[in-house]
């Protein structure tokens, strides 16, 4: 690497860790704990790239790209910021930041982003107007890796003009993805309007009335379909009408579903034409169990939505915690923020206890999450598709190194714990059944931090 680097942040560890890897690189780095100082060395001409926290002392890092593209246009910017929400990516994404980070980031990641930015040429785009929100409730929180590679997708997707297929289980979000690629679009003016079959019900054979009824509702705003995947063959039909006759100014198309569209469509219950119309780009929303260390973020974002809507301020203690980031919530988000708000309710302490949070989860119906696959599917079948969402949701880029070992641990681990309960917890007998030595089957429950305990066998 080659050129002058300008760090910007308030945590001085940060700025050390920094400093050290980039000039380790072969780079110059000019480091401060105050804006005012990074924008006087912008204006000053210093500096080939920036890497700039959002919340400093003397300002906000995000408020001043602007005055940076303006004084110099094509110095690259990348956004380290702790604020883990949709909203952080997107606005810096608007504000034509190179490149976004949530912290704690990967340090190989991010020299590798320096890299890339330091070799680019890049004229940024002049930024747009981010809209003002009522509060911070935009319940799209999350600094796990899937969910930051999904908000830099929705960045890049959200002004174009390529229909979008919100894909996920029920409770994660789905229609908040497509309302957030919609009020953080260039239509943010225009009407997001959701429709279902039977606003398409009463058409003639050329869907003139009702498509044009939803239409003129639409204007040039969104149109999203919800549960497409539900619609009878008759309302989707009609859609496909109304796509075909769609015209310059027409509102943009989005849809989510719950259920596994390509395999409707195989099974002859969805239509090819239209899945191929409403897949211009398909999002994949993770599920709760796949994203586990943001639990505790979610949880935490949920206690003092609560707070802020009047209820007692409540904090849920150390080992309260741990019960919620075990717990598999197949109600996902929904279910957790709905948990939330019975354990604010009905708990009369400020530090939320461990015996509180069993009891409510305890006394909760165990929904099952829906299922993409067929009980017949190979387990082979079911990874692939996982592995390729995985991929997608990287929008084009790799993902970060290490993945071998991260899939393998993912699957070793619900693995042993299943053998072990089969087995009562005997390990001699679980690693005959897994066919492996004891000792390696030890070091596994080691690594892996399996807890062992004496269950009743399933088997």
């Amino acid at each position: 690497m080659d050129g002058t680097v300008l760090v910007a942040d308030d945590d001085r560890t940060i700025r050390t860790v920094l400093t050290q890897a980039l000039t380790r690189a072969g780079c110059k780095v000019h480091a401060t704990s105050s804006l005012l100082t990074l924008m006087r060395w912008v204006e000053e001409g210093k500096g080939d790239l920036v890497i700039s926290d959002v919340m400093m002392p003397d300002g906000n890092g995000l408020e001043a790209l602007p005055r940076i593209s303006k004084e110099r246009p094509g110095l690259p910017v990348i956004i380290i910021s702790a604020q883990n929400t949709i909203k952080t990516a997107i606005q810096a994404t608007e504000a034509a930041a190179f490149d976004y980070l949530p912290k704690p980031f990967d340090l190989p990641d991010l020299m590798k982003r320096a890299a890339r930015a330091l070799a680019t040429k890049r004229r940024l785009a002049p930024p747009i107007a981010v809209p003002r929100q009522e509060g911070d409730d935009l319940p799209l929180v999350g600094s796990t890796a899937v969910m930051q590679a999904l908000y830099r997708l929705v960045a890049r997707v959200m002004n174009t003009e390529l229909p979008v297929l919100v894909t996920g289980e029920s409770g994660t979000g789905k229609s908040l993805i497509a309302r957030a690629i919609h009020d953080f679009s260039d239509r943010r003016a225009e009407p997001f309007v959701v429709a279902s079959g039977a606003d398409l019900m009463g058409v003639d054979l050329s869907g003139a009335e009702a498509a044009a009824s939803l239409l003129a509702r639409a204007r040039g705003g969104s149109i999203l379909f919800e549960e497409v995947s539900d619609y009878d063959a008759e309302s989707q039909a009609r859609i496909v009408r109304m796509l075909d006759s769609l015209g310059e100014g027409a509102p943009r198309i989005m849809a989510t579903s719950q259920a596994d569209l390509s395999q409707r469509m195989q099974a002859g219950q969805f239509r090819q034409d239209l899945f191929y119309r409403l897949g211009g780009v398909t999002i994949h929303v993770p599920a709760l169990r796949e994203r586990v260390d943001d639990i505790p973020l979610l949880a935490e974002h949920f206690l003092a939505r609560a707070e802020r809507e009047g209820a007692a301020p409540r904090r849920l203690a150390a080992d309260a915690m741990d019960v919620v980031r075990a717990h598999n919530w197949p109600g996902n988000v929904r279910q957790l923020a709905n948990t939330v708000r019975r354990l604010v309710a009905t708990s009369t302490e400020e530090v939320v206890t461990r015996a509180e949070v069993e009891q409510v989860l305890g006394n909760q119906p165990g929904i099952e999450p829906a299922r993409s696959g067929t009980d017949s599917e190979r387990l082979s079948g079911s990874v692939e598709r996982h592995l390729r969402r995985y991929f997608d949701l990287h929008g084009g880029m790799l993902p970060p190194p290490g993945l071998h070992q991260r899939i393998l641990r993912e699957v070793e681990g619900p693995l042993i714990e299943i053998a072990l309960e089969a087995t009562a917890g005997n390990q001699a007998k679980c690693a005959d059944l897994l066919g492996i030595n004891r000792n390696t089957l030890r070091k596994k429950i080691t690594e892996l931090d399996i807890r062992v305990t004496r269950r009743r066998k399933l088997m």
